[in-house]
């Protein structure tokens, strides 16, 4: 498998509950865990890793738990395994093998889900959340009633019962990456041919499961979780920040909602579409230096 080996990083396995990580890591000084998104893994952090480790940070990317190089079982029927409460507790756990007891905690799409469960269950270990492109997911399903939830398709098609969606992607994964990567991003260009190759490999009939367990637990359990939060007034207390990117419409009011769930928010609008990372590493990495010094 490619997993898309980065220059002057160091990779390392790790095993946590039921998962094998694989895990990339960089540098040395205070520490950041960077977490991807779908359909991507840890090489989506690419240009952003030298960047954060040469300012003198401690980098640990590692692919989600079934993603990528990661290895795990399918989740239940709704998912079980894949919540994001059960991820986090897991991920907190390798930072604890890694020698890190509290940390920065950087997520973009499926892994900004993660991230903030993450400071919502463990603030003790998280000194500061950033999320890139999303809104909590009990917010996300409760405006999937119009015209731009058309772009919101993998929230129900992955999520439906196994083995229909697992077949869609392992039948036609270079059709759904060339959609995702056509249409996502405001420049497609940003997701080069090598990026494509390293991404399509990481989509077959092993990873395949993960992430629609990934999906079906999203809609099953942290939905519920995040209501259970809602009714006790459960906050984010650390300092949180949201970045969008200025393509993503449907995102314009991001900050008000991250106000209702975290008490210190920052925000910023950074070029592009989707994939941050990747459309926008220069800003993103400026806008995340001025934040992770504050």
């Amino acid at each position: 498998m490619i997993t898309g080996p980065i220059e002057n990083v160091r990779y390392v396995r790790h095993r946590v509950g039921g998962a094998d990580y694989l895990v990339a890591t960089a540098g040395s000084g205070e520490p950041v865990l960077l977490l991807h998104g779908f359909p991507q893994t840890h090489y989506c952090w690419r240009y952003l890793i030298p960047t954060l480790a040469q300012r003198g940070h401690s980098i640990v990317a590692p692919d989600l738990r079934g993603y990528g190089g990661s290895h795990a079982e399918p989740g239940g029927p709704r998912g079980e395994g894949f919540s994001k409460r059960e991820i986090a507790g897991e991920l907190v756990e390798l930072m604890r093998s890694l020698g890190f007891e509290r940390f920065a905690v950087v997520g973009h799409d499926r892994g900004a889900r993660v991230a903030y469960r993450m400071a919502l269950d463990h603030p003790g270990r998280v000194q500061c959340l950033a999320v890139l492109n999303v809104i909590p997911t009990v917010d996300q399903f409760g405006r999937m009633a119009n015209g731009p939830s058309l772009g919101y398709w993998p929230w129900f098609l992955l999520a439906q019962p196994a083995p229909f969606p697992e077949q869609l992607l392992e039948a036609a994964p270079e059709q759904f990456l060339r959609f995702i990567f056509g249409s996502w991003p405001a420049d497609p260009a940003a997701i080069d041919e090598e990026a494509f190759a390293v991404y399509l490999d990481a989509l077959n009939e092993t990873t395949a499961p993960a992430i629609c367990s990934d999906y079906r637990a999203s809609f099953w359990l942290d939905q519920e979780h995040e209501q259970a939060d809602r009714q006790a007034a459960r906050r984010i207390e650390c300092p949180t920040l949201v970045l969008t990117g200025a393509a993503e419409a449907q995102l314009s009011d991001a900050v008000a909602v991250w106000r209702e769930w975290a008490s210190d928010v920052r925000a910023d609008t950074l070029p592009g579409g989707h994939f941050i990372p990747e459309e926008a590493p220069d800003a993103l990495a400026a806008a995340l230096a001025t934040f992770l010094t504050t």
